[in-house]
């Protein structure tokens, strides 16, 4: 990314950029809308208040073709929606001169003047690739009531574990996006962080249990020092090396589309790094075992049921399921 500029736009010239469609308030990576009533009438209220508003993160492309000048949110969505629902007349809002919430439309002229020319702050990212995006998505991204167990630690953080985490789930992003393993609003949820935390701790570890509590020591212990980080880093870039080189339809359509699954096959190949396991070896396996389970679901007798309950129960990130999905895999790898 070149760098970061600051300037004001007013909320006249916001509306006006999203009218003419020269706004993406939606791109891929976002979130849905979440924000409450409460909170939408509260960004009002802090705007009619005079009150300062948090920046607003986007990242603007030039279509060279039709010498116009593209804007797409990074961070802001919901008080860019919450603007736009306000002037759409779709809720109310506590007003200083008015008794009680009023809707845009029992403003006064004057005071729709007031609203529409208020100054909001906002960053532009030139030059930001979607990696970029991503990782600024990610430090700078936070709703209070709405953050997801992730999301809050993303927020209490800011040392060396989380940011081996982020990194190393940022700079995966386009294996995500392909393989689908991650949609895009388990991204902007910062699904794929959790998940390259709880694979982190496993390397560090042994195969063990998604555990909440676990997570959080990590960050918290690790904040200030993560002295693992460049072995880890290159035992990560080694296994992902593997996963790229197979073909994509390997994760598309196989079982191996769950994220989880997906785990246990990352965990056995940093497991016997040093087997050298070939690509061929890999895919056969990932083929065999997608086939298995597969069989095991449609039929009703003649299999174990402990394929269907390690492949495919509700608790994929439990140990015991872990531990069955190990067994297999490493039998379909000839380790």
């Amino acid at each position: 990314m070149e760098r970061v500029d600051y300037e004001s736009m007013i909320i006249s010239d916001l509306l006006g950029f999203f009218n003419s469609k020269a706004l993406d308030i939606s791109p891929w990576y976002q979130r849905r809308a979440v924000w409450s009533s409460p909170q939408k009438s509260y960004l009002i209220n802090t705007i009619f208040e005079r009150k300062p508003v948090p920046s607003i993160y986007i990242r603007q492309q030039i279509d060279v073709e039709n010498e116009r000048a593209l804007k797409e949110v990074v961070d802001g969505q919901q008080r860019i929606r919450t603007i736009l629902s306000y002037r759409a007349d779709e809720f109310g809002s506590k007003h200083p001169a008015h008794r009680g919430h009023v809707r845009y439309s029992q403003l006064t002229t004057t005071q729709r003047g007031g609203f529409l020319s208020t100054p909001l702050s906002v960053g532009y990212l030139i030059g930001a690739t979607d990696q970029d995006v991503i990782e600024i998505f990610g430090r700078i991204n936070s709703v209070a009531k709405t953050l997801t167990p992730m999301e809050k630690l993303n927020a209490q953080y800011s040392g060396e574990f989380k940011q081996f985490c982020l990194n190393q789930a940022v700079a995966r992003l386009p294996f995500w996006r392909t393989t689908n393993l991650f949609s895009a609003n388990d991204i902007a949820r910062m699904q794929e962080v959790q998940f390259i935390s709880d694979f982190t701790i496993n390397m560090v570890e042994e195969l063990g249990d998604y555990n909440p509590k676990i997570l959080q020591k990590y960050y918290a212990d690790y904040d200030e020092n993560f002295p693992q980080q460049d072995e880890l880093a290159d035992r990560m870039e080694s296994v992902f090396e593997k996963l790229v080189a197979l073909p994509v339809s390997d994760f598309t359509d196989t079982i191996f589309q769950s994220a989880q699954i997906t785990f246990s096959l990352m965990y056995i190949l940093d497991e016997n790094r040093n087997n050298r396991l070939t690509i061929e070896q890999i895919h056969e396996a990932i083929r065999r075992t997608d086939e298995l389970v597969t069989a095991a679901q449609e039929e009703q007798f003649g299999f174990d049921p402990q394929i269907v309950a390690g492949f495919a129960a509700g608790n994929l990130h439990r140990i015991r399921t872990r531990r069955i999905r190990h067994e297999i895999l490493g039998r379909h790898l000839g380790l």
